[in-house]
């Protein structure tokens, strides 16, 4: 390679000299690399477009095929429920149990139990009803309820009801009982406490102690009552007092009337004690010692048991559980959208 002296001549260039490109050159390959960057940018930009892309699509896919799979779920619980309702049957014992705490919002609520008491009556093979409890009690209301629909029931389709207690009948669950025709008990079961009581505390020391003051405002006098941040007034007390001994009375005379005759009253009958299913027998609460297979064999004589108790099936805790699962996937696409997350 040569040069040009100011003459016009070209001089040679010296051996293992660099020679820089022309200008146009270096243009041209400055415009190359910028042009490369560029392309790769686009080629990221165009890569981090098609996986976003693709992301929507299966999370697209995957809550379509959640909602599909919660309603065959729920399809299949409704339609085993109506095919157990619509199964024939021959003579049986119909069940219903009675668990747990006797409230508004639990199994053992009034809506649930009368619409199986329904039930149960209705069907023409049931020979009659039977009633195992496992209860402490509960709410009178609730109990009260329950109470009105079993003698309703009775009545109207003039079937026999057993009550059969398993460890405990007491309170709220004995007020139901003694709307059976007769109380069948394992001798070690606990029945009784025919009372009402109604709870609470009282942080008005400890308050004082930590110097925290109570600011309460009512319109009313009595708005505030048995507020157990407030010191206790005692008128406030003794009416309180009258409501849960009218509530009381009212237990009395529905076991009075449920048992008759039977009750062999004590001093300590009403008095909110409990006894085993020995002692039970012995004053009248209950009748005999049996458990349910002795009453349907023996008793009612149908000794197939059919339970009317509505259950939640597999299919129903699936489905709230996929549900559950469902709403919580699609709450976190959403903050993960909202906040610009992959």
């Amino acid at each position: 390679m040569t040069t040009d002296d100011p003459s016009g001549a070209p001089i040679p260039a010296a051996p293992g000299t660099a020679v820089p490109p022309p200008p146009a050159a270096a243009e041209a390959a400055a415009g190359g690399g910028r042009l490369a960057r560029l392309e790769q940018t686009v080629e990221r930009v165009a890569a981090e477009l098609l996986r976003e892309h693709r992301s929507r699509r299966r999370w697209r896919l995957f809550f379509r095929l959640a909602w599909l799979g919660l309603a065959l779920a729920v399809a299949w619980a409704l339609l085993a429920q109506r095919m157990h309702a619509a199964a024939p049957s021959g003579p049986h014992t119909a069940l219903v149990e009675i668990r747990g705490e006797i409230a508004a919002d639990s199994e053992a609520s009034a809506d649930t139990l009368v619409s199986a008491l329904t039930s149960a009556f209705e069907d023409a093979s049931a020979q009659a009803v039977v009633m195992r409890i496992n209860s402490p009690g509960g709410s009178p209301v609730q109990a009260g309820i329950i109470y009105d629909e079993v003698r309703r029931l009775k009545a109207l389709h003039r079937k026999k009801v057993y009550a059969v207690v398993e460890e405990v009948c007491a309170s709220g669950a004995y007020y139901v009982a003694v709307a059976a025709d007769d109380i069948y008990v394992d001798k070690a079961s606990l029945v009784g406490s025919i009372g009402v009581l109604m709870d609470g505390f009282g942080f008005v020391g400890l308050m004082d102690k930590l110097g925290i003051e109570r600011r309460l405002l009512t319109a009313g006098e009595n708005k505030g009552m048995l507020d157990p941040f407030s010191p206790q007034d005692e008128r406030q007390k003794a009416y309180a007092k009258v409501i849960i001994d009218q509530v009381h009375r009212q237990f009395i005379a529905v076991v009075r009337e449920g048992r008759g005759d039977r009750l062999k009253e004590s001093r300590e009958t009403f008095s909110g004690l409990f006894w085993n299913g020995e002692e039970a027998v012995k004053s009248g609460l209950a009748d005999r010692i049996g458990n349910l297979d002795y009453v349907a064999r023996e008793v009612v004589k149908a000794p197939e048991i059919i339970d009317y108790t509505p259950r939640e099936n597999l299919a129903e805790r699936l489905a709230r559980r996929f549900g559950a699962g469902v709403g919580e996937s699609m709450a976190m696409a959403l903050r993960r959208a909202s906040l610009g997350l992959r």
